[in-house]
């Protein structure tokens, strides 16, 4: 995972274009390795809270109806 995010933040520190991101309300302009370690870094914080909201979920929930035996 580590490999990854080095390997993105190598692309993105090679391309030195501009960028402009249109959002509904504003717009700005970022360069390229802006935008792509700005993105690789919200989709890896994202993806780490997804999977520990996920064990919690699966640590909560009661294991099986079946098992009350």
């Amino acid at each position: 995972m580590i490999a990854l995010l080095v390997i993105a933040f190598i692309f993105g520190s090679q391309n030195n274009q501009m960028l402009t991101l249109n959002y509904m309300i504003a717009r700005t302009e970022l360069s390229v390795a802006a935008a792509v370690s700005l993105f690789t870094t919200i989709g890896f914080f994202l993806g780490i809270f997804f999977a520990l909201l996920w064990k919690f979920v699966r640590l909560v929930k009661p294991k099986s109806i079946n098992n009350k035996g």
